[in-house]
């Protein structure tokens, strides 16, 4: 059990408003994590000047700085969260204004993807807030769009949206259908236990890591990813899962025989590499 590794799929760092990449990666390396996946954080968190290059560039940074100074490896996934837009249409921007600008941002990100600096483009997608049905239907086009980006890129993309049940996530496979892109390079961000075929329509989830969702998770197969959506906030110490709690959750039920070695390995090492296109060995 020393030598499994282990994955946080969604996992934020922040120096600004929080204790900064490598406090984070430490203790997940302590607690026995070894590899994160780190979006960016959106711009207002960084700044009131900061724009999407700099917040995209900024979570580069961060990654250099976690695999040159620990032993934890770590991954960037860069683009706009939704709620960039629906902040700007708020404060007066145009709809279609709006609409280019973060078009804009996720050919900047598909970018950074060609040019090995992140594996993928995310968090994108939706808001799990009420919108008008118009802006809505911007959101849509914008997760549309990624995935045609992504699929160029053949690189995955990660959806932050609604709660999502087998519905929503036929909706999302059949958008990924139609831009062209392989069904599992979209990852259900912050998902529930839709781990069977019939549930998530051959996308992604990843599973957010509390012991009930990870425990109806593998009972219907290993499927899936693991993730805490840590936010690295002092202001919100441990939201919204602590970066200790993946390897800990992992060992604990592993320790009980809920997951096997085959599950973890299928989990944090082979559902990843395939995910993202990556070399975890």
């Amino acid at each position: 059990m020393e030598n499994i590794t282990i994955t946080d799929n969604h996992i934020h760092v922040d120096p600004i408003n929080g204790e900064g990449p490598l406090e984070v990666a430490k203790k997940f390396g302590r607690a026995g994590g070894n590899v994160m996946i780190i979006p960016n954080k959106p711009t207002w968190t960084v700044g009131k000047s900061c724009n999407f290059d700099e917040a995209m560039e900024l979570v580069i940074k961060y990654v250099s700085m976690i695999n040159e100074n620990t032993n934890v490896r770590a991954f960037a996934v860069v683009g706009a969260h939704p709620a960039e837009l629906s902040r700007r249409v708020k404060n007066g921007m145009e709809l279609d204004l709006a609409e280019k600008m973060m078009k804009a941002t996720f050919e900047a990100a598909q970018k950074l993807v060609i040019e090995d600096k992140a594996i993928g483009i995310g968090e994108i997608g939706r808001p799990h807030y009420e919108v008008s049905p118009e802006e809505m239907e911007v959101h849509n086009r914008l997760i549309l769009y990624a995935m045609e980006l992504a699929a160029d890129a053949d690189c995955a993309v990660q959806l932050h949206t609604e709660s999502a049940e087998e519905k929503q996530f036929l909706e999302f496979a059949e958008m990924a259908d139609k831009a062209g892109l392989e069904r599992h390079k979209v990852i259900k961000h912050f998902s529930g236990p839709l781990v069977s075929k019939d549930e998530n329509h051959g996308l992604t989830p990843s599973l957010i890591a509390t012991k009930s969702v990870i425990v109806e998770g593998i009972k219907k197969g290993n499927n899936f990813l693991m993730e805490t959506d840590y936010l690295d906030m002092l202001s919100r110490p441990g939201a919204v899962l602590g970066p200790k709690t993946v390897p800990r959750r992992t060992k604990d039920l592993l320790q009980k025989g809920i997951l096997t070695e085959e599950d973890v390995y299928k989990i944090h090492v082979e559902n990843v590499e395939k995910v993202y296109g990556i070399d975890l060995e």
